[in-house]
């Protein structure tokens, strides 16, 4: 059967690991957990970077350092993880979801201003499958109604927005923090990861602080305080050198990986463009502000039987595909907690989006051969 994921290994996890473990360090913030952070901060050009242990960790700290509180509204899509939502609803605060553009399952941008009010304290746009959300528009609200802006930039590592000013800027580099993950479905894997980026300098120091449990360890270790202690709230959100080691021998081959992905998905695109059209099916589109960096290839098909069907067909041809998010204010968490709206878009895609297969070491021509001989 072809698997939806498979982890790919580029031949050095082992051995940095190895390193790691024979280094007697490998609780975290040593050598390789400094290579990656500073990878990242000098690729991308984020101000901060801190490893964590997953993605979600990284949204759990973000909404520590806006200080999120009961009563706080925070605004994101409703297509999407579960995690994007509970980070802030442990701290007290009212989701209000936003519906998805109708081109893209991305958060529909035109749709915030409306969902604004004096309790508003930030907005978490989602880059969905990589592709950018429309962060001129966010960042301009924003900075309108003085919020705090979150990406949660989980499947968008090496993709970026192109904004007004013609500038190519990272994603994840443009709201005041965001949140990557490095799970084994993403693009740089680390098996489970991720990384807090820090885009606004009034969130370094506490940043650091929270994520050593609370405690003013990084600044000891710095010779900056004789001594460390309980200074605020936090968690044990820094994973160990055995994590960092993994995720290094993966960055050194991000431009590798990347280019084999988006071969793929190239592919994918242009073997089955007259095949959609054919079905009515939609292909992924990417907004003129955005790149691609192929985390995922998606049909959206024209309704649930179709894409039941498809699904069951690729089945049969050891294929697996498979849907995605469900709509979070359909969940049996929220429903009753959502203000009512209805997110039309929102659950055209939970009903009708397929994901297929997409990993380095894939044969896609044997995917697409597949669904061109499906009887949709």
């Amino acid at each position: 059967m072809i698997p939806f994921n498979k982890p790919y290994l580029t031949g050095k996890e082992t051995l940095y690991i190895e390193d790691a473990v024979k280094s007697g360090k490998i609780s975290g913030n040593g050598k390789y957990t400094k290579l990656c952070q500073d990878f990242f901060e000098k690729e991308f050009g984020f101000k901060k970077t801190l490893l964590t242990t997953s993605c979600t960790d990284a949204l759990e700290m973000a909404a520590i350092l806006i200080n999120i509180k009961e009563g706080d509204e925070v605004i994101m899509p409703s297509y999407t993880f579960v995690s994007t939502a509970n980070a802030f609803v442990l701290r007290g605060a009212k989701i209000i979801f936003a519906d998805s553009r109708k081109d893209h399952p991305n958060i529909d941008e035109t749709k915030i201003e409306a969902l604004i009010t004096s309790k508003t304290k930030a907005i978490v746009p989602v880059h969905y499958a990589g592709v950018a959300c429309n962060m001129d528009v966010i960042m301009d609200l924003a900075t309108k109604y003085n919020l705090f802006v979150i990406e949660d930039a989980a499947q968008a590592i090496d993709s970026y927005f192109i904004g007004k000013d013609g500038i190519k800027k990272p994603l994840g580099s443009i709201g005041h923090l965001a949140a990557f993950s490095f799970h084994e479905t993403k693009n740089i894997i680390s098996g489970e990861g991720g990384m807090l980026a820090i885009n606004d300098e009034q969130f370094i120091h506490r940043a650091e602080i929270i994520w050593e449990k609370g405690t003013n360890r990084s600044s000891f270790f710095r010779g900056e305080v004789d001594k460390y202690g309980w200074v605020d709230i936090g968690s044990s959100f820094l994973p160990s050198e055995i994590i960092s080691a993994f995720l290094w021998a993966q960055l050194e081959n991000l431009e590798k990986i990347q280019n084999k992905r988006k071969e793929h998905w190239n592919n994918y695109f242009l073997k089955l463009v007259n095949w959609a059209k054919e079905n009515d099916v939609s292909l992924p589109e990417v907004p003129s502000f955005a790149t691609n960096n192929a985390h995922m290839f998606y049909l959206v098909c024209k309704n649930l039987d179709q894409r039941t069907a498809l699904i069951e067909h690729l089945k049969q041809n050891d294929i697996w595909a498979v849907f995605h998010y469900i709509s979070l204010h359909k969940s049996p968490f929220y429903e009753q907690k959502h203000d009512g709206r209805i997110l039309p878009e929102t659950d055209r895609f939970t009903d009708t989006l397929l994901r297929l297969p997409m990993f380095f070491e894939l044969d896609t021509e044997i995917i697409i051969q597949s669904i061109l001989k499906s009887k949709i």
